[in-house]
């Protein structure tokens, strides 16, 4: 029996769902003091930074 292809609809839906799955993967805030530590380096805790430097200075 030989292997059927998926329609493009179908692949193109297999591959927004990935990419949605990763999306919230990285989406999530991770809590402090989980085993899972976010590296300083990653985009997300940059991208943090920065807005938290903007409240301050909105504070203000």
């Amino acid at each position: 029996m030989g292997v059927t292809r998926l329609k493009r609809k179908d692949r193109r839906n297999k591959t927004v769902s990935r990419l949605e799955v990763q999306f919230l993967k990285l989406g999530r805030n991770i809590e402090l003091g989980s085993r899972s530590k976010l590296s300083p380096t990653s985009q997300i805790a940059k991208n943090q930074e920065v807005l938290d430097k903007l409240a301050a200075q909105n504070k203000k």
